[in-house]
C-alpha cells in the first residue's frame, strides 16, 4: 500500500507487471468529498472539482509531443464541453498512459465512471489503448431513486479494455427461482429437471441410427445423440455414473442412463425418452454487461466503513474474478478505502494499492482484520518505487553528448539555443517523482532553466516560463 501522488508511483513501477487494474477516479463530480466524523474512513477527503492551470497545459503540450490521438481527444473535449473537464483529462491521460505501460498483456483496465465525464472518458481510452482493446462497459445499476424533472440516474459504468490475450473467466450467478419454475418444471428425487433432447436432426449408418428399446430414430429422419463430453456429462460421471464418459457405445451409455434412472420416459409410448438435466448440475446464468444485482453499500451493511464513494465488495469480487486469476497482481491507483485490495486478498490475488490519504492504508489492514479475519502483512509506504526493468544503465551524464544533438542545441526548457558548454543534463521527471535514469527521461536545460526547474517535473517548468513569459515560439 503507496501513500502518494499515484502518478510518480506509477512512473516507478515496472512496465508489464500489473495483471488487472481497477481504476475508480474522481468523477470530475464539481464536489467535495469527506468521510463523516466518526466513522472508519474519518479524515479521508477530496476534492472532485477541476480547472484548468499553466500546469496542466504543460501536460498538454508533452501529451501532443508523445501521443498525438491524445492530445486530440483531450482539446476536442476542452472545445464540447468545457476547460474543467479539459484539466480532468488531462490529469487522466497522463495517469492512463502508465497504466497502459503497467498492464500485461493478458491484463485488463477497469475504469469506473458515471456519466458526468463516460463519453469522454471512452473517447479517451480509445485513444490511449485502441478502440480495438475495448472490451465492454458495463453497466452496474446503483439503486432505484428519483431526479426531479429527469429519468433517475441510477447507474455507474465500467469501462474494460484488454487485448485479444486478456485473462478471461466465465461468470455465472445463481438461477433466479422464477428461471427455474420456467425451465425446470419436472421434479423427482433427486429435485427439479428439465427434459433434453437425446436425438439429434439426420440420419446415420451406425449404431446412432439403430433402435434401442423400441425407439428407431431413422424412422423419425434423426439420430442418437448422448452426451459424452460438455460439463454436463463430467457431472453424470462425478455424481451418478462413475467412468461414465469412458463408455464407447451409444447404447451402451443409453443403457447405463436408464438404469440411473436419468431418462424421462414418455407417458403411453408417445414421444421419445429424453435426458434428465438437473438443476443442480446447471452452471447458472451468464453475467451480461448490466449488473443490476450487486447493491450498493448500505449504511448498516458489516463492510460500510464511512467512506464517501465506497463500492461494494461483491462488484470487485466479481471483475477480479472475470479478468484474474490466484497469484495474479490487481493494482488500484485511486483505492480510497481499498475496496479492490480487499477483495484482492480474500481472492488469492496478490495486490497494489495507491492512495493519497494515509487513511487507506489504515482502512485496508482494519478490514482485512474484521471482515475477512486475516492477519495479512501489509507493507505500508510512502517512498516512490525505483524500475528494475531497464537493465543496467550508464552513468545519465554520458548522454550529453547525443541529447545536444537530438535537441539541436536547443534547451528543453526556454527553446533558446546555446552553446555545448552553457548545457546542464536534467531528469525530465525527478528521480524523487518516479523518474529514471534512461535516456528516455533525459533532456538538457541552460542553467537558467535547471535552476528554475530544481526539483520539480518539466510541466511545473513550463508552467513557470510561462508565467514570466521567458518561453520562446
Amino acid at each position: 500500500m503507496w501513500t502518494g501522488d499515484n502518478l510518480d508511483i506509477l512512473r516507478g513501477l515496472n512496465s508489464r507487471s500489473v495483471d488487472l487494474v481497477y481504476a475508480d477516479p474522481p468523477f470530475n463530480s464539481n464536489k467535495t468529498y469527506e468521510a463523516p466524523i466518526g466513522s472508519k474512513a474519518a479524515g479521508a477527503a477530496f476534492r472532485d472539482t477541476w480547472t484548468l492551470d499553466d500546469v496542466d497545459e504543460a501536460w498538454h503540450g508533452e501529451i501532443a509531443d508523445r501521443e498525438p490521438k491524445v492530445y486530440a481527444a483531450i482539446d476536442n473535449a476542452g472545445i464540447v464541453h468545457s476547460k474543467g473537464m479539459k484539466s480532468y483529462l488531462i490529469m487522466m491521460a497522463v495517469r492512463l498512459l502508465e497504466l497502459r505501460r503497467v498492464l500485461k498483456r493478458s491484463g485488463t483496465l477497469y475504469l469506473h465512471c458515471d456519466d458526468t465525464a463516460d463519453s469522454y472518458l471512452r473517447v479517451l481510452c480509445d485513444a490511449v489503448f485502441g478502440p480495438a482493446r475495448f472490451r465492454n462497459a458495463v453497466i452496474w445499476k446503483r439503486s432505484a431513486r428519483s431526479d426531479g424533472r429527469r429519468f433517475g440516474r441510477t447507474h455507474d459504468t465500467l469501462l474494460a479494455y484488454g487485448g485479444e490475450e486478456a485473462t478471461w473467466n466465465d461468470v455465472r450467478t445463481p438461477y433466479s427461482a422464477e428461471y427455474l419454475d420456467r425451465f425446470y418444471r419436472e421434479t423427482d428425487r433427486r429435485g427439479r429437471y428439465q427434459r433434453v433432447d437425446l436425438t439429434g436432426p439426420g440420419t446415420t449408418q451406425g449404431e446412432s441410427g439403430t433402435r434401442w428399446r423400441g425407439h428407431d430414430p431413422t424412422n423419425s429422419g434423426r439420430c442418437w445423440s448422448v452426451p459424452r463430453t460438455g460439463a454436463y456429462a463430467a457431472w453424470i460421471e462425478e455424481n451418478l455414473i462413475p467412468g461414465y464418459r469412458g463408455i464407447e457405445g451409444i447404447h451402451q451409455r443409453l443403457n447405463a442412463l436408464a438404469d440411473a434412472d436419468l431418462i424421462h420416459w414418455p407417458k403411453r409410448g408417445a414421444g421419445w425418452p429424453r435426458l434428465k438435466r438437473y438443476a443442480d448440475a446447471a452452471e447458472g446464468q451468464r453475467v451480461c454487461d448490466i449488473f443490476d444485482d450487486i447493491r450498493p453499500v448500505s449504511n448498516l451493511a458489516r463492510e460500510q466503513v464511512g467512506y464517501p464513494t465506497q463500492k461494494p465488495l461483491a462488484l470487485l469480487d466479481r471483475i477480479i474474478n472475470a479478468s484474474s486469476n490466484p497469484g495474479d497482481i490487481v493494482l488500484d491507483p485511486f483505492c480510497g478505502c481499498a475496496t479492490a485490495c480487499v477483495s484482492a486478498e480474500s481472492l488469492g490475488r496478490k495486490w497494489i494499492g495507491i492512495d493519497l490519504s494515509p487513511v487507506a492504508a489504515t482502512l485496508v489492514d482494519q478490514r482485512l482484520r474484521e471482515h475477512l479475519k486475516m492477519f495479512a502483512e501489509i507493507h505500508h509506504r510512502t517512498d516512490i518505487p525505483r524500475r528494475t526493468d531497464l537493465g543496467e544503465l550508464p552513468n545519465y551524464r554520458t548522454h550529453k553528448h547525443g541529447l545536444f544533438g537530438k535537441q539541436e542545441g536547443h534547451c528543453g526548457g526556454c527553446r533558446m539555443a546555446f552553446p555545448f558548454r552553457n548545457f546542464e543534463i536534467d531528469h525530465v521527471v525527478p528521480r524523487a517523482k518516479g523518474g529514471s535514469d534512461h535516456v528516455d527521461n533525459l533532456q538538457l536545460l541552460c542553467g537558467a532553466c535547471n535552476r528554475a526547474k530544481g526539483t520539480g517535473t518539466q510541466a511545473e517548468l513550463i508552467a513557470k516560463l510561462r508565467d514570466r513569459g521567458q518561453l520562446a515560439a
